[in-house]
């Protein structure tokens, strides 16, 4: 997959996101924290999820109603949070071997993935205030 390319919020320049890497993204031009929010498959999946960041992946399907609500959440909290966190989006038809790895039965599934150990799941469509709760806690025993 090709690297997603983002705006930063602080001064508006077009930023590649790197879907792999073993630092925090940040503004090519200013310096600032960007959101972290990419795609990944069965092929790149283990390199986007090793990360110094915690990371939520977002296991869905285009099918699936709840994903598509969750979706916009997620890209809030990406912005909320950047410099902390990362999502990794992942395609549960297109990524059967994610899914399978996971168990992934009910969709949306998200994983809260720190230093390479799931450390909380949750499955279906939380509203902002909870999910940031839950995340909240997993990034205050970092």
């Amino acid at each position: 997959m090709t690297d997603p390319v983002v705006a930063c919020p602080s001064c508006g320049t077009k930023n590649r996101l790197p879907v792999a890497s073993t630092g925090l993204p940040r503004c090519a031009s200013c310096g600032a924290d960007l959101p972290w929010l990419v795609s990944a498959g069965d092929d790149d999946f283990d390199e986007a999820v090793r990360s110094k960041s915690l990371v939520v992946v977002d296991l869905w399907a285009t099918w699936c109603p709840p994903c598509k609500a969750i979706a916009p959440v997620l890209e809030s909290l990406s912005r909320d949070l950047a410099g902390r966190l990362k999502v990794v989006k992942v395609d549960v038809d297109s990524s059967p071997g994610i899914a399978r790895r996971y168990d992934a039965r009910s969709i949306p599934m998200l994983l809260l993935i720190d230093d390479s150990t799931v450390v909380d799941t949750i499955v279906g469509a939380l509203p902002k205030p909870a999910l940031r709760a839950r995340i909240d806690a997993a990034l205050a025993r970092r």
